[in-house]
């Protein structure tokens, strides 16, 4: 229902576009009388509304924690939204920010990731400065069109650090464009609409992240500003800004709903489900459903392969990860404890166990969760046990 009442507005507006152009009107005229009219502000509320549907999807948790989450998740959503299609929408004038940051989650945002985007197009060229400074991975990706739009993030270009040539100060330029060069080029194509930066942290109380700073190119000083707002972009602002939020719960309420097919176990992700939403190529994914009572762990143990990083994380429902500024939610390849034959052993419990891996449930008994290898030579599945907490004491012992 709410896919179809989301394809019937945007019929409704591909219907009126149509309609004004037949009487000789712009997309120009058409946005200018929707916001005088108040019909742009009004089918964003009204996009807003139908968002709901997403924390009613089939098999959702439907008690009153849950869906305090899932609600405070939309407005999160919301903002992010605004702020990236609004705020920050001209590719005239791009700035890199942060719309996933440690209050604001979308579809498993990595508590190990410092994330940054740009609004871009295919039409221009860019350049990024940057200092490397000691961010333990750093990544630069160019994607098709936006998630407000609903097709996902198909990569039009990828490019990480170690490709990248830097001075005897760490710092670099990095060309974004449609024509390849020589050196330090981050590849576009017409579709490209977003820059997403990764930098990945090991550990945040020793590692810098880099600085960054992105710029128009081959364009005059003039066509560097931003330009004034227009009722066109306002218009399109809301629209987009809606559609995000309205359609990234209902891709992630349908993935978490499926992840409880296999709860507490820990299967690889579909790489090509993953590329399309905007995940990193260099990653291998394992996505999964939690559930633990008070008096159960859940056990995962595996053997890490030689790889540039790992880690894993526990998410609510709605694929957010807990609060890792107060909580101990998530570990990786360099906070994680290891045994004296290379494997790891982590549990996830409601108290703690006495282990030095122990991730805490922060106040949920079930949600998502998220293996990850990056640049892994090889690719272990980690192995899950659900045990109770009397069975696990007498195994740590």
């Amino acid at each position: 229902m709410p896919k179809f009442a989301i394809r019937l507005l945007a019929l409704f507006r591909q219907t009126s576009l149509f309609i004004w152009k037949l009487r000789g009107k712009t997309e120009a005229d058409l946005a200018a009388q929707r916001v005088v009219s108040g019909k742009s502000w009004d089918e964003f509320c009204d996009t807003l509304k139908a968002a709901g549907a997403a924390l009613n999807f089939p098999k959702a948790p439907k008690d009153a924690f849950s869906q305090a989450e899932g609600y405070r998740y939309l407005s999160r959503i919301a903002r992010a939204g605004l702020m990236a299609f609004i705020e920050h929408a001209d590719p005239k004038a791009p700035v890199l920010h942060r719309v996933v940051n440690e209050t604001t989650k979308l579809g498993a945002d990595n508590p190990d990731n410092f994330y940054q985007t740009a609004a871009l197009s295919g039409e221009y060229e860019y350049k990024i400065r940057g200092r490397r400074n000691n961010i333990a991975y750093l990544s630069f990706g160019t994607q098709s069109g936006n998630y407000g739009q609903g097709r996902g993030l198909p990569p039009t270009g990828h490019i990480e650090s170690d490709k990248i040539e830097t001075d005897e100060n760490g710092c670099f330029e990095l060309i974004l464009s449609r024509k390849p060069q020589s050196k330090n080029w981050l590849p576009m194509t017409p579709e490209t609409g977003t820059l997403i930066v990764r930098q990945t942290f090991l550990d945040r109380e020793t590692e810098t992240p880099a600085d960054l700073r992105i710029e128009r190119i081959n364009c005059s000083e003039d066509e560097r500003r931003p330009s004034p707002l227009t009722p066109k972009q306002l218009d399109e602002g809301l629209k987009t800004a809606g559609m995000l939020v309205a359609g990234a719960p209902l891709l992630f309420a349908k993935w978490a709903r499926d992840f409880q097919k296999h709860t507490n176990e820990l299967p690889m992700f579909d790489p090509e489900v993953s590329l399309a939403a905007g995940g990193d190529p260099n990653i291998v994914y394992y996505h999964s459903h939690w559930k633990i009572a008070e008096d159960e762990a859940l056990l995962i143990e595996v053997t890490p392969p030689e790889c540039e990083h790992w880690n894993f994380q526990l998410n609510n429902y709605w694929m957010e990860s807990l609060d890792y500024r107060y909580h101990t939610i998530h570990t990786n390849k360099h906070l994680a404890r290891y045994e004296d034959d290379g494997s790891v052993r982590l549990v996830v419990a409601h108290e703690n166990p006495g282990h030095p891996n122990w991730l805490q449930t922060a106040g949920h008994s079930s949600g998502t969760m998220c293996f990850r290898w990056v640049r892994a030579k090889e690719h272990p599945q980690p192995q899950t046990r659900l045990i109770k907490l009397t069975e696990l004491k007498q195994l740590l012992n």
